[in-house]
């Protein structure tokens, strides 16, 4: 069993602004193994950057305790937490050198100038960076600049990689290979990371586990595919990838089993998801009241005519061929929209605007959420 890197136990930070006091990070809870790389996710304002200034301590905790490799670190200063912080402005000094930026940290701790020197060559070949020591950071392009940022930290051997939003200052070619740079050299290193970032894309491709922030609050920790394909909220639901949420009332439960009505007569069963381990309270569905419905654009299918049980009458309101796919919008029965991705193949009826149709919902990849 892999050794926990962190560990964050209700974790909060209130500031007091005027005269009411605001709770940007509300009793998070987390624990984070050794060579994991977890990002946070969420819109801005969420606490995810609060909760990683904690983290480094740069804010204190209001209340909570933050331990690193099983050390109560929460009142810990800064320069003893062994972590190493990639700011978004890489916070380089541009009258030195890239040697003397990455060297600078060593220098500091004291260490002499023959100890220096291999660690400052190695963590430039690290990052790909070793033919430029004598360059200016005037004299580099946004990716190498990044990669100096990271060979900086990297010599000092942290315990622990903070990065906030260390790509959002980079033209988007260049952040899409750069995320692809930081997971391979998080990889190889088997340092253990914590990434912030409102970039879904980027959360969902480099780590290994998410934690979705909304208000301060938890929403959910996953994997990327468990975040996407299981989302434990309206807000996850909504914020990572598209969903159509489609409330409808529960006709019958059985189980973990919700069957609702469906608009044109019909019904539909797809499993029902009890969120209580996130959300702290109790979940609830009674036959009668509302469920959302929870279904990605790609598992919905748009047919012309249907006998399943599960079909939603529609009404293309578009209809866009972009080649390995046509996405529909629908209005349905209710007069809620919803958007379906339909893989195109060769030959297949492209409908129309206007045109009538029914939707298919896949069960197996759908779920209820309260509503």
């Amino acid at each position: 069993m892999k050794k926990s890197a962190l560990e964050l136990k209700e974790v909060t930070k209130v500031f007091q602004k005027g005269r009411e006091p605001v709770r940007a990070v509300d009793t998070v809870n987390l624990l984070v193994e050794e060579g994991e790389l977890v990002t946070f996710l969420g819109p801005s304002g969420c606490g995810k950057t609060t909760t990683l200034r904690m983290v480094a301590g740069f804010e204190l905790p209001t209340g909570g305790q933050i331990t690193i490799q099983g050390e109560d670190m929460t009142n810990t200063p800064v320069n003893k937490r062994g972590i190493g912080f990639v700011f978004q402005n890489y916070a380089l000094f541009p009258h030195m050198s890239v040697y003397n930026n990455v060297a600078y940290g060593l220098k500091s701790r004291g260490e002499k100038d023959d100890a220096i020197r291999p660690k400052v060559i190695k963590a430039l070949q690290l990052v790909g960076l070793q033919k430029t020591e004598n360059r200016y950071p005037s004299q580099l392009s946004g990716g190498e600049q990044q990669r100096v940022a990271l060979a900086r930290v990297i010599v000092m051997e942290p315990k622990l990689l903070l990065m906030d939003e260390p790509l959002s200052n980079l033209d988007a070619k260049l952040r899409l290979h750069m995320r692809t740079e930081i997971r391979k050299l998080q990889k190889k290193l088997g340092i253990t990371c914590l990434y912030v970032t409102h970039d879904q894309s980027e959360a969902l491709t480099m780590a290994d586990r998410i934690v979705v922030m909304n208000k301060g609050k938890v929403e959910q920790i996953g994997t990327p595919f468990e975040i996407y394909s299981n989302p434990q909220s309206l807000f996850v639901a909504d914020f990572i990838g598209h969903a159509n949420i489609v409330k409808l009332e529960i006709s019958a439960i059985d189980g973990e089993t919700l069957t609702a009505r469906v608009p044109g007569g019909k019904s539909y069963a797809a499993k029902a998801l009890k969120p209580d381990k996130y959300q702290k309270t109790e979940v609830i569905y009674q036959q009668g009241k509302q469920a959302a419905l929870i279904v990605r654009p790609e598992n919905i299918q748009v047919v012309e005519k249907s006998d399943d049980t599960g079909r939603f009458p529609a009404r293309v309101i578009s209809s866009i061929f972009v080649g390995s796919h046509i996405e529909y919008e629908l209005r349905l029965e209710n007069n809620m929209e919803i958007k379906a991705s339909v893989p195109y193949l060769t030959g297949m009826r492209v409908f129309e605007e206007d045109s009538e149709v029914y939707a298919l919902f896949d069960s197996s990849n759908s779920a209820f959420l309260p509503a």
